[in-house]
């Protein structure tokens, strides 16, 4: 490679580390400015919890703690909330039948629908104020940004290992 490519290479890996930056700052920020206007039926963790496991499919207690950088202990609490609520249910684990795994229930989906609906809703008066042109932008971004997503190598799939 010549000198000249890896000085080109150079800029643009430190260009997509700033837009990488900017893209993780700006999404956080949407998300807490969601957050603090909708009505959360949930605790956010337990939202949060539910959509990791629509995401993901149902799966074991320590491999939802893993997926969620949290302790076992942690998960179970979140996990029996849930289940408390109705929203989540423990099936056996067809691999080891000492082991549960969890899955979401048709109340879990209609409630993380909802949330999701709510989410969406607190910032749709922003959106709304968009001229149609940016509203477009967006658009055409949230295309390539799932297409971002797909073609990442896939995090290990909890439950994927055993």
């Amino acid at each position: 490679m010549t000198s000249s490519a890896t000085a080109d290479l150079g800029a643009a890996e430190e260009a997509g580390a700033g837009l990488g930056a900017d893209l993780l700052a700006v999404v956080a920020r949407l998300n807490r400015y969601a957050t603090q206007r909708s009505q959360m039926q949930l605790p956010a963790a337990q939202a949060r919890l539910l959509s990791t496991i629509d995401a993901h499919g149902e799966a074991r207690i320590c491999d939802l703690a893993s997926v969620d950088h949290c302790s076992q202990p942690t998960m179970t609490t979140q996990v029996r909330r849930l289940e408390d609520a109705g929203l989540v249910a423990r099936t056996v684990d067809p691999c080891d039948a000492r082991a549960v795994r969890i899955r979401i229930t048709p109340e879990g989906m209609r409630t993380l629908n909802r949330v999701r609906a709510d989410r969406a809703a607190a910032i749709a008066p922003q959106l709304a104020k968009l001229e149609s042109a940016d509203r477009q932008a967006l658009a055409d971004a949230v295309v390539v940004l799932r297409r971002v997503l797909e073609d990442a190598a896939p995090a290990p799939r909890p439950g994927a290992s055993r």
